[in-house]
């Protein structure tokens, strides 16, 4: 058992080389099709072009003026070698197998010929150019186990023909063994790298797009949770004002109590549903808020502790805004809050200025924050952001239907200028 052990390997792996050397890679996407310039994809073209324009007249030159062989059979092994060069732009390892029989039936038909002696067998000087840049392409192209494969039968055949007539033999094989060896390491491992480079621009590109989509689900789990308790005061309200009515309007008929007790029991299961749902939002080990959620009569400490934190920023204000929807004056403070805190980790010590105003029709609340350029003797506290900040924004705005514009300055500050409307919008019909 332990001596079938090594020669069953051997058998499995001569039978992996022999599958991959007959076994093209699939597709046959020409050689530097993914790159960026025309120029580039057309130059694999060109190059097999003048191979085989130059190797192919030399090497019937030779065989008849040296080697001394017929013209047409001349001719017509020199097209054999060298024309297949131009299918290896596309599929390599079946251009090596006709360039490779062409080659074996070369150093076959030369044993007979009378200018043998003193010359290149079993291989010429045009079959050695003409087998490097045909193993360029394979390098480029295969993977591996196939380079391998191709290298021994390149090997072996050189060495087969040694053993065949070793006076007419003057070390060519080993040559080409040896750079071929060398040409296909090259070209493999440049190819690898590129692969490599590829896969990781790829991998990045999925990276940001599911980190993007993350920090999007994430943003409008916080908005949903803190919606929630806007919602929950008016659905508590609901409810309170539904179990009073009996009480508080007298001469109610049992109709009309009976609805009112109807209503009362849909708003307590909307907000049991919703406390539900709230607790599928909430991240594991997370409790409950206690406080109630902020407002724009909070916007005046978030400016006051941005100032504290070393940025010169102020407030314009009125006093009396009117009644503001509680969706709208949550997202107003929250995007006061991201932009204010945006200012302090990018542009620390820029001048910032934060206005909040209403329309002249009380139709729309305007929230405007906007920074100077960063000072020369501050750096920024991050140069990269996770973009939080501008996709807790725009989900905020698109909660309640209104607009955002940001962007830099031409003077190298940043504007937030979100407008948000206080009136929900018609409902279109059906």
């Amino acid at each position: 058992m332990r001596t079938n052990l090594p020669l069953s390997r051997l058998r499995g792996s001569a039978r992996a080389l022999g599958l991959a050397v007959t076994t093209p890679t699939e597709g046959a996407e020409p050689l530097l099709a993914r790159a960026a310039s025309p120029w580039l994809r057309r130059l694999p073209y060109a190059v097999a072009f003048g191979f085989v324009a130059t190797l192919l007249p030399v090497t019937v030159t030779v065989l008849v003026g040296d080697y001394r062989v017929n013209g047409a059979v001349a001719g017509a092994l020199a097209t054999a070698q060298t024309v297949p060069l131009l299918l290896a732009v596309r599929r390599p390892l079946q251009a090596w197998w006709i360039v490779m029989a062409a080659d074996v039936l070369g150093a076959l038909f030369l044993l007979g010929a009378d200018g043998v002696a003193g010359r290149a067998w079993p291989w010429t000087p045009m079959i050695v150019v003409g087998r490097l840049a045909l193993m360029a392409a394979l390098g480029l192209r295969e993977p591996r186990r196939t380079l391998l494969g191709v290298w021994l039968v390149t090997g072996a055949a050189g060495f087969l023909f040694e053993l065949i007539s070793p006076t007419r033999s003057d070390g060519i094989h080993l040559l080409l063994f040896i750079l071929s060896g060398a040409v296909l390491l090259l070209t493999a491992s440049l190819r690898e790298r590129g692969d490599a480079q590829r896969r990781l621009v790829e991998q990045e590109t999925i990276s940001e797009a599911e980190r993007a989509r993350r920090t999007l689900l994430e943003e409008r789990a916080r908005i949903a949770r803190e919606l929630h308790d806007v919602v929950a005061h008016h659905m508590s309200v609901i409810t309170v004002q539904a179990d009073s009515a009996p009480y508080r309007i007298e001469g109610l008929p049992a109709a009309a109590c009976e609805e009112f007790s109807t209503i009362a029991a849909s708003a307590r299961e909307s907000l049991a549903e919703m406390r539900r749902l709230l607790a599928v939002l909430r991240s594991e080990g997370a409790e409950g808020e206690r406080a109630p959620q902020p407002g724009l009569e909070r916007v005046q400490q978030l400016v006051e502790a941005t100032v504290r934190a070393g940025v010169p920023a102020e407030l314009a204000m009125p006093a009396g805004l009117g009644a503001v929807p509680p969706a709208v004056d949550l997202s107003a403070y929250r995007i006061v809050q991201e932009a204010l805190a945006n200012v302090v980790r990018h542009a620390p010590g820029a001048p910032t200025r934060v206005s909040v105003s209403v329309s002249a029709d009380s139709d729309r609340l305007t929230v405007l924050v906007v920074n100077g350029p960063l000072e020369q003797a501050s750096s920024p506290l991050e140069t990269s952001g996770t973009g939080h900040g501008l996709v807790g924004m725009r989900e905020r705005v698109r909660l309640t239907g209104g607009t955002l514009d940001t962007g830099p300055l031409p003077d190298g500050g940043f504007r937030v200028a979100a407008c948000l409307p206080l009136t929900p919008a018609p409902e279109e019909p059906a």
